[in-house]
């Protein structure tokens, strides 16, 4: 592939790049022959699966990293970093996906940090420090309050506060490391504007990002990276998703979304009028063995909170919930679990994993009672189900016995499913299966998905990516303010359609294209799609 680069020498170099950039981890190669070039007043995408060798990249710019062999350029001149504090004086400054501020500190304090400016007698001079503050946030147009506390800031109002600790540092490079992982559209739109906005003062920013139209949406180039090695430098203007999969990982764009024909079966999940005051209000429907059912909707219409009550974490205060013609008691995921439920959260980190235990250790916490004799887990049970599911699920490991945190994103997610389906549920609640995982992953999860349903599992998935929505889904219901505002059918569905619905618009007007089966429909539809 050619470099984007077409002014010739008359082009000025670029503020940050790296020639022939090579590291390694003992037998590992992380990096081999890697060359990147960030420019001045331009959004630079970085592309590349999990373990395509991002990261590294991003921790030899930042200093973090010394590389074995290759140069960084600064300004066309060769540099050394010889830590993360030199790169910073260099002006190279990085916003991390979870940012790291003080939260017993004020705003202010957290951008000051150990360079508060000074009034007579070596005192802070708090004024100006809040003065400069203001500014800043003026300069991002941003509203935040220099006195107010960093503890419980959203994240998309730290990842605010860093980048205005990064400009007052004067960076002349920003590297944007999965920054909207945990960000609703909203707050994406306002991160995007103050990139544009910095990008139009001549700051060079590195934007990495599995959301594809994230990096079509905002960025002037784009470099893939596959197995550690430099794959495309191009314009972004002309390429299409197809284009960018095949770069990352060597595959079409149609493999990221395979389906298999499934019959579709007997009610699996049948939810009747449930309503949990203050959360979702008289939801109402059923799933079928062999289907995949979409809840879709916007962060907080209500999805994941009637997924938490169908599995019992919440109590709903009316309606039922049936699973296989058994009704469940409320409030009890024991019952839920025993009658064939289970259910990925949407926060694998927080709510599906212990970060510091085992993966197999992690692989067994569901249904570990099967693994136990006279009152002991029996560690060769334990060790087999790990083993058998990483297997199944393709994991990218070092030993079963490292901690679950070592693991990529994409990887923690697979620990997560195979923990619950090693229970063989008759229902599978999956929330955001997806968020924040690589191409492939993403498209061995949803391999996962459809084979499930092949083999008559009723599945429920809620997604906020609405490409895997009308792919993925047999039907979609989509919620807007805690109740449901629209039911489609596979051949049904459009964007427009489940768009209006969540935002609570009147539904577009249907056109000659929309009245056709879909290209990609498979399976039967039931009768009747969902309860009344």
């Amino acid at each position: 592939m050619n470099e984007s680069n077409t002014d010739g020498a008359s082009s000025p170099p670029p503020v940050l790049a790296l020639e022939g950039v090579s590291v390694s981890y003992g037998s590992v190669r992380a990096l081999r022959g890697v060359r990147i070039e960030l420019r001045a007043g331009e959004v630079h995408a970085l592309a590349g699966e999990n373990g395509a060798g991002k990261s590294t990249l991003v921790k030899v710019l930042a200093g973090a990293e010394r590389p074995e062999s290759g140069r960084i350029l600064l300004d066309g001149r060769p540099v050394v970093f010889h830590g993360p504090a030199e790169a910073r004086a260099a002006g190279v400054a990085v916003i991390y996906q979870e940012p790291t501020l003080f939260p017993q500190l004020s705003i202010a304090e957290n951008i000051f940090m150990a360079r508060q400016p000074r009034a007579r007698f070596g005192r802070i001079d708090r004024a100006r420090m809040h003065r400069e503050t203001e500014g800043l946030f003026a300069r991002l147009g941003v509203r935040l309050e220099p006195e107010q506390s960093a503890l419980g800031l959203s994240i998309a109002d730290q990842q605010m506060v860093d980048i205005a600790k990064a400009i007052s540092f004067e960076a002349r490079v920003l590297i944007m490391d999965e920054p909207t992982a945990a960000l609703t559209p909203a707050e994406v739109g306002r991160l995007f504007a103050v990139a544009r906005s910095l990008r139009s003062e001549g700051v060079a920013i590195l934007f990495i990002s599995h959301r594809l139209g994230e990096i079509f949406e905002l960025c002037d180039t784009v470099t893939t990276m596959r197995d550690g090695q430099w794959i495309a430098t191009e314009p972004v203007a002309g390429m299409t998703d197809d284009d960018l999969v095949r770069r990352m990982v060597g595959r079409e764009l149609g493999v990221l979304y395979p389906k298999q024909d499934a019959v579709i079966g007997e009610v699996a999940l049948e939810v009747s009028r449930l309503t949990r005051e203050g959360a979702f209000t008289d939801v109402s429907f059923a799933v079928r063995r062999g289907e995949i059912v979409a809840l879709a909707g916007l962060v907080g219409a209500g999805r994941t909170e009637v997924a938490r009550a169908v599995f019992g974490i919440d109590r709903w205060d009316a309606g039922s919930v049936t699973v296989a013609g058994s009704e469940l008691k409320s409030g009890s995921p024991t019952a839920a679990m025993a009658a064939g439920l289970a259910l990925v959260p949407e926060d694998r980190r927080a709510q599906g994993l212990v970060m510091m235990h085992s993966i197999e250790r992690n692989s067994t916490l569901v249904g570990v009672g099967k693994l136990t004799k006279a009152g002991l887990v029996s560690r060769a049970a334990e060790r087999a189900r790990a083993t058998d599911w990483a297997t199944r699920l393709e994991l990218k490991y070092s030993k079963l016995s490292d901690a679950v945190s070592t693991l990529s994103g994409g990887n923690q997610q697979k620990v997560v499913l195979g923990k619950w389906l090693a229970t063989q549920p008759k229902v599978l609640i999956v929330d955001e299966p997806t968020r924040g995982i690589d191409v492939g992953t993403k498209a061995q999860v949803h391999r996962l998905l459809t084979n499930l349903a092949a083999d008559g599992v009723a599945i429920l998935m809620i997604s906020s990516d609405l490409p895997e929505v009308l792919a993925m889904a047999d039907r979609i219901l989509v919620m807007h303010e805690g109740r449901l505002a629209g039911e489609f059918t596979r051949a049904e569905a459009t964007e427009e359609k489940v768009m209006a619905a969540a935002t609570g618009v009147p539904a577009p007007k249907a056109c000659p294209k929309d009245t056709g089966p879909r290209p990609e429909s498979r399976g039967k539809q039931p009768p009747n799609g969902a309860a009344a």
